[in-house]
């Protein structure tokens, strides 16, 4: 097996937490691995993968990144701070409509000093080659591009370490898992979560929770995962038949549309944040945190599973959902009745 080269971005190992009171209320044996503590310009996933492609990036003598997203992506601010801390100019394609407000992930953008360029997704190719082009003209050189959730053959290499890693949590914590669930979007972090699996030897069956609809213009998400995870072990001479691999991905869930917060998603939230003190986001974490309660509830796992749930991150989303989060959950409003339902 080839070695590949990274930097270092994060803090590992991010912690790995029982959760008591969700444990009881639900009759599994649940726990949530911190990738929200990653430390990266407020965490998240992306940490992991950005490790590698930024090394990549380097070792191309880049001199700017380019990288693509939604105007609250939580891919796009690790990438500029990133960038930053490498002496790499960042340059982010968020998609239009641009928000009035200046909030969440888009504020963290700002301050970062991030070079934003607002572009229709449906002309994303066109506007990307064009944008390319410029950016080659001013810095003599093509920006080093990173895909979306900065999901490839080089970036799911962050999660094929976060395997290794939870691997070592289990065998100091004496714990093994049944489940692995988390939210899935662009499908790096699934991608590289799989050829983890196989390469180290653990048992949990990984699922994820498809966040988003049509992610791909050309293929699902799926199809993306195969692809990259065949161009990671074609490339690096990995000794693994993918067509071997499951990739579980649930699709229930995505009805609503992307970074539309539905009662599933607040309701999440709010449990999570009332009984254990974390923070879900409403657009990754709460989606498949709600997907993983009503899949508990209508035991889709066998009773007293041990579920791990992977927090991958997105707080800074949370504050440009504001308005929608007070409208249902009022300042001062009594709680009682939530409390009384997660206690019972």
């Amino acid at each position: 097996m080839l070695q590949i080269d990274k930097v270092s971005l994060g803090n590992f190992p991010t912690p790995l937490q029982y959760l008591e009171k969700l444990s009881k209320k639900f009759n599994y044996n649940l726990f949530i691995k911190r990738d929200d503590l990653t430390g990266l310009a407020f965490g998240g996933n992306k940490t992991r993968k950005l490790e590698y492609l930024i090394a990549d990036a380097l070792d191309k003598g880049a001199k700017a990144v380019l990288t693509e997203g939604a105007a609250q992506s939580n891919h796009a601010r690790q990438t500029a701070a990133a960038a930053i801390k490498y002496g790499l100019i960042p340059h982010l394609l968020l998609f239009k409509p641009q928000l009035g407000e200046i909030q969440g992930n888009l504020l963290l953008d700002n301050i970062l000093g991030a070079k934003i360029h607002w572009i229709d997704r449906e002309k994303l190719y066109e506007e990307r080659l064009k944008k390319i082009g410029v950016l080659r003209d001013c810095h003599g050189a093509d920006p080093y591009f990173i895909p979306m959730g900065g999901s490839n053959e080089i970036g799911l290499w962050g999660y094929i370490d976060a395997i290794d890693e939870l691997k070592t949590q289990c065998h100091k914590l004496g714990q093994e898992f049944d489940y692995i669930v988390f939210a899935s979007s662009s499908g790096g972090t699934q991608a590289g979560m799989i050829l983890g699996k196989a390469l180290f030897g653990l048992k949990a069956q990984i699922i994820g929770i498809e966040i988003a609809k049509n992610m791909y213009p050309d293929k699902t998400v799926k199809q993306h995962i195969q692809t990259i995870m065949q161009m990671a072990v074609n490339d690096f001479g990995l000794k693994i038949d993918v067509s071997d691999l499951e990739i579980n991905l649930i699709h229930g869930y995505n009805e609503a549309g992307y970074g539309v917060m539905t009662q599933r998603e607040l309701n999440a939230i709010n449990i999570m944040a009332q009984t254990e003190g974390i923070f879900l986001d409403p657009v990754y974490t709460g989606r498949a945190f709600g997907a993983l309660i009503d899949m508990m509830e209508k035991d889709y796992f066998p009773k007293g599973s041990n579920i791990l749930f992977w927090h991958t991150g997105g707080h800074p989303a949370l504050f440009a959902y504001a308005d929608q989060l007070v409208e249902k959950h009022e300042p001062g409003k009594d709680n009682k009745d939530l409390h009384k339902e997660i206690n019972e």
